[in-house]
């Protein structure tokens, strides 16, 4: 094996480790937002738990993240809560810093 070859597969490596902290990271932050919409919407115990597996669930219908905001946005806006798009990516963004940090710290 020549040295290209063993840099390549250390670059493929490190790729497949960082899309995999990705996807950990993406569905931490999913859970941890319907954990937020939630408590929002008056929900606790086991109906709060329930809500964020359903937030982490909803990511699976189309790439990308517009899948969970509409769907945490709908939910906020059909409980009488006034909450934005805007602002519910923002906490999206807020709480994807939150879940990188707790990945990093094996949390």
């Amino acid at each position: 094996m020549t040295t290209f070859d063993e840099r390549e597969q250390g670059f493929e490596g490190k790729f497949a480790h960082d899309a995999e902290l990705e996807f950990k990271a993406t569905a931490r932050r999913n859970r941890l937002l319907g954990l937020w919409a939630g408590g929002l919407m008056g929900l606790e115990g086991q109906h709060l738990e329930d809500y964020a597996a359903a937030v982490v669930r909803s990511d699976f219908t189309q790439p990308g993240d517009e899948d969970v905001l509409r769907k945490v946005a709908k939910d906020l806006s059909g409980s009488g809560l006034k909450t934005t798009e805007d602002q519910v990516r923002g906490k999206m963004d807020e709480l994807m810093a939150v879940a990188r940090g707790q990945i990093q710290d094996g949390n």
